[in-house]
């Protein structure tokens, strides 16, 4: 989806109701699918912080100086993410990644494994043309998939990246947790981002330096930056 910036409220919440771009937690507990767990016993959510981003900085480093380029967020439309792109001169495409994954394989991750279900899922997601992204913002997304269906992620994003592009991809630093920290990233500047904890979540698959490695082994380069988040902030070159 093509977003034309700035956007002044016009993101409406599940219910119907204006919304602030942010999809309303869920409340029930976390499964495979990656469904969202809210805070316990009452407890509120932390504010968000902004930190430094190394990964951010190399991103908007590859298209400094340059307008006109095509970016896909895949964390969902934000206003944030929207005016900080469209502001720099870029068209934004925002898909909403963890929401049609839960629509196409139910919030327990079912079926991630089979080739109907995947070939839906890609035409919902990332049914775009060949070439036609100067960059991808995948965030922490790729976590929540099956080793089947991310293989045909992987390889449908290679496919819609124009050749010496950039995707900026986060995964957990502790490879061995049965639940994470799910998050959302708000870009606050050129190499900042504004962190907001959103609940645990139940990742598909984790990964270490080496799994990542392989996992972008068709791809130019992979570079990493350790967080205090403990994530790793992983710059990829098509």
């Amino acid at each position: 989806m093509l977003l034309p910036g700035p956007l002044k409220g016009i993101f409406k919440s599940r219910s119907g109701q204006p919304g602030n771009g942010t999809p309303p937690r869920a409340n029930q507990h976390a499964n495979a699918g990656g469904t969202l767990t809210g805070p316990r016993n009452g407890a509120s959510t932390p504010a968000p912080a902004i930190r430094p981003s190394r990964g951010l900085e190399e991103f908007f480093g590859y298209i400094r100086g340059q307008s006109g380029l095509t970016i896909l967020d895949l964390s969902g439309a934000t206003q944030k993410n929207v005016s900080f792109i469209t502001d720099l001169g870029h068209r934004l495409y925002s898909e909403d990644f963890l929401r049609i994954l839960n629509e196409s394989f139910g919030p327990d991750g079912a079926d991630q494994s089979n080739p109907g279900r995947i070939e839906y899922f890609l035409k919902q997601a990332l049914d775009y043309q060949e070439a036609q992204f100067d960059g991808v913002l995948a965030w922490d997304v790729l976590e929540y998939l099956s080793p089947s269906l991310l293989a045909a992620v992987i390889e449908r994003l290679q496919h819609i990246v124009r050749p010496k592009s950039y995707m900026l991809a986060f995964f957990h630093a502790d490879d061995k947790q049965e639940l994470v920290q799910s998050y959302t990233f708000r870009i606050a500047g050129v190499s900042a981002l504004e962190v907001s904890q959103q609940g645990m979540r139940r990742p598909m698959q984790l990964f270490n330096n080496r799994s990542v490695e392989k996992l972008f082994g068709g791809f130019a380069s992979v570079k990493f930056f350790l967080t205090k988040e403990r994530l790793r902030e992983v710059i990829v070159k098509v």
